[in-house]
């Protein structure tokens, strides 16, 4: 006779430990009970549910149900061959054996996250095995079934299945993270430098653990009047959130760019993207602009609460831009003004624009002083007396900030480097890059522009 179903406390499938009582869900259609199901060996305990057709199981297919036994003999109710026809997911069998195996496919479908034994005819192992292929833990013959072997068989399928989930949680997982990095790296900016002879270089490292992108954000750009444009800037916080801000700010700042915007024009209207796109009047955003002029001899810098950029002339030693006359982080002040000022750059020059993770790292030797500009400063003329330049230069300034830490830094870091040398020009056979021609139309949005 079937087994009474007693009351059970429901704990999930996944939280059963081994040792613990084991829940079993007998799923045959024999009134009379000929498929015994023995006693298990000395201190396992299986508490039993007996399920005469499928109907019957899904009312007893409860959270604290740890494997099913199923009879594959076992006929499919017509509503559930109804559903079963109509699907096009889950486990599907070969069509020669689809039929014998719809029950089989039935119970996958609704149980998927439980484990499942195949019962059948000793005489029918093409069939036990198309039942594991199907998705079964494993499969039993009607004929052997014992106290030893059925409990082998549900501890077996128990712990299969649950390495089955995990296994694809961890699969889904990688898939996410890899999701999730080609979308970051698809956000990080390519500079469109074309035709200039300005090298480069670029270094960024956010500060979320096992992020691509955070909050700062840099650019580069030249426009077709031979003028190179480059950007970066900082969102205060390091979140998704401000990293998607910082995305925004990056693409406006480059439309508005290349359609003419400049200085203080183009900045208060970053300031109203920043104000329409933020999620807090709290937030806001640093950003540094420079505008080179198609010689490579001057340029205009705008700072909107910024640390100024750093330059490095031949012959000389690195110093920082002049920096009195800016103006306010976007998204402080709602008229605020970001004055322009113009520097020369002479023949052969680095700039280098970074954002403060750079410069707020620990020093000393217990570590409660920051770096600051004026450490940064000496760091880069040390590396600049090595001979280092371009991309070693950026490479070896963050592994020593990050070495004068005592470990990671805990703020996003962006830095960029912009070089120019003379004599390479002139060895390629001119003073100046020559600029393309330009539109009608870019010339008229070229006029809003300040003289260099």
């Amino acid at each position: 006779m079937p087994v009474p179903v007693p009351q059970q406390r429901a704990v999930p499938a996944a939280e059963t430990t081994h040792g613990a009582d084991l829940t079993l869900l007998v799923i045959e259609d024999d009134p009379a009970g000929t498929i015994a199901v023995p006693e298990l060996s000395a201190g396992t305990r299986v508490r039993i549910r007996t399920a005469r057709n499928l109907t019957e199981a899904e009312r007893l297919l409860t959270d604290d149900v740890d494997c099913i036994l199923l009879d594959l003999a076992l006929p499919l109710p017509l509503s559930a061959e109804t559903r079963h026809g109509d699907t096009g997911t889950g486990p599907q069998a070969p069509s020669g054996r689809a039929d014998e195996l719809a029950a089989l496919t039935h119970v996958l479908r609704i149980a998927p996250r439980h484990a499942v034994l195949a019962l059948t005819a000793e005489d029918d192992a093409e069939l036990a095995a198309e039942a594991v292929r199907v998705g079964a833990q494993d499969y039993l013959f009607r004929d052997e079934l014992d106290a030893r072997l059925l409990s082998r068989a549900i501890r077996y399928a128990v712990e299969r299945k649950r390495a089955d989930i995990a296994q694809h949680q961890l699969t889904e997982s990688r898939l996410r993270a890899q999701e999730n990095a080609r979308l970051e790296r698809g956000l990080l900016p390519t500079p469109l430098l074309d035709g200039s002879d300005l090298s480069f270089a670029a270094r960024y490292r956010p500060g979320r653990s096992r992020a691509l992108l955070g909050g700062d954000f840099y650019d580069t750009v030249r426009t077709p009047d031979g003028t190179v444009h480059a950007m970066i800037g900082d969102v205060c916080g390091h979140g998704p959130d401000e990293a998607a801000l910082g995305v925004e700010l990056r693409i406006a700042w480059r439309a508005l760019t290349l359609a003419g915007l400049c200085g203080d024009e183009l900045l208060s209207t970053l300031q109203q993207v920043l104000e329409h796109e933020r999620e807090s009047e709290e937030i806001f955003a640093t950003l540094c602009t420079v505008d080179i002029s198609p010689d490579g001899r001057r340029a205009g810098l705008c700072l909107a609460g910024h640390p100024a950029p750093l330059i490095a002339r031949r012959g000389q030693a690195a110093k920082l831009l002049p920096y009195e006359d800016g103006g306010p982080a976007l998204g402080l002040l709602p008229r605020a003004r970001w004055p322009r000022r113009q520097v020369e750059l002479g023949g052969s020059w680095s700039l280098m624009m970074y954002t403060d993770g750079l410069i707020e790292g620990r020093v000393g030797p217990v570590g409660t002083q920051r770096l600051g500009q004026e450490g940064m400063v000496a760091m880069i003329n040390g590396q600049l007396d090595r001979g280092l330049a371009g991309e070693e230069l950026l490479e070896a300034a963050v592994t020593q900030v990050r070495e004068l830490n005592g470990g990671e830094l805990t703020d996003d870091v962006a830095v960029l480097l912009l070089d120019r040398d003379q004599e390479r020009i002139r060895r390629r056979g001119g003073s100046a890059p020559r600029s393309r021609p330009v539109p009608a139309s870019t010339r008229a949005a070229s006029a809003q522009r300040p003289p260099l």
